[in-house]
């Protein structure tokens, strides 16, 4: 008995050991410098090194005065610059995480379907972009749809159009280089749910009376759930702090948070500024994650 006793807590010892090393890797790699960022986002900008106050002083009579500047997250809510830039930055990642389960979906769906032999080509062919630099794909689609690019030859070709158009340094060129790019992260995601639902629910749905279309939105679409809110956070999150696809396909003048952010820290030099900039983009990372989690700790529960 006391063997069984002492191996129950070695057990329980080692698996505290394991879930320990995850939560000391966010402690360390995630809180630890979102903290850091957060005071800086509190601070005020000057012109030294670093370019920034810190928010704890001691008086030489012992005191601490502690200085929180709030005025950088009432300008986040306030300024058109920072307004404006926020808007396009959650536009284009909406539109472009669409497209991405729309397609990805329908992709994911078909090869799904396929016989085993063809699935591991496939998703071959899906991963294959990885094997790529990305700068050197982003810069692919700058030749793509430059107006001298492939787009407008072709579209020349087929008489589609009657003079080259201007498919790059705008948002329809960022959408589609996004959609590009994270494509692979919405299908795989969810062709691991739809490989493993099991037949026997649609063949069930098939003999109560349901339609093929029918029992695809009725079956297939609900237990393929979990995928689809994996890939739309794999793909929205990215996508909404998307930095190089909207400076190398983007125009100057269409500014996403990635972007400011840059411009604070680099051109301007003003980090409690740019600080904000992160500390907000990250809010509404982890916010509508946390939300969703719990709504499905919920479901699960009931």
């Amino acid at each position: 008995m006391k063997q069984v006793h002492r191996a129950i807590k070695n057990l329980m010892r080692d698996r505290r050991l394991v879930l320990g090393v995850p939560y000391l890797w966010l402690l360390v790699f995630f809180l630890v410098p979102f903290f850091l960022v957060f005071k800086i986002s509190l601070s005020e900008s000057v012109l030294a090194i670093p370019p920034y106050l810190p928010i704890f002083d001691w008086t030489k009579e012992g005191f601490l005065n502690v200085h929180l500047n709030v005025g950088n997250y009432i300008r986040m809510v306030t300024d058109p610059f920072y307004l404006t830039g926020l808007l396009t930055s959650i536009t284009i990642a909406l539109g472009a995480t669409i497209i991405c389960l729309i397609v990805g979906y329908v992709i994911a769906y078909s090869i799904s379907r396929v016989p085993d032999r063809w699935r591991t080509v496939l998703l071959l062919l899906v991963i294959l972009p990885f094997w790529t630099s990305f700068l050197v794909r982003v810069y692919a689609w700058m030749g793509i749809l430059a107006k001298d690019g492939l787009l407008n030859q072709l579209m020349l070709y087929l008489g589609l159009i009657t003079e080259p158009q201007q498919f790059l340094y705008n948002n329809f060129s960022v959408m589609v280089g996004i959609v590009y790019c994270y494509l692979p992260f919405m299908i795989l995601p969810i062709y691991s749910v739809l490989e493993k639902i099991d037949e026997s629910y649609l063949e069930a749905a098939y003999d109560l009376g349901c339609t093929p279309w029918r029992a695809f939105w009725r079956v297939t679409v609900p237990l393929s759930m979990p995928g689809v809110l994996s890939g739309v956070a794999l793909v929205f999150i990215p996508a909404l702090g998307e930095f190089v696809i909207p400076e190398l396909l983007g125009a100057p003048d269409n500014l996403m948070i990635g972007r400011i952010i840059w411009i604070e820290f680099f051109n301007n030099r003003d980090w409690p500024v740019a600080s904000t900039v992160a500390v907000v983009m990250l809010l509404m990372f982890v916010v509508p994650i946390m939300v969703m989690q719990r709504r499905q700790l919920r479901k699960g529960g009931h």
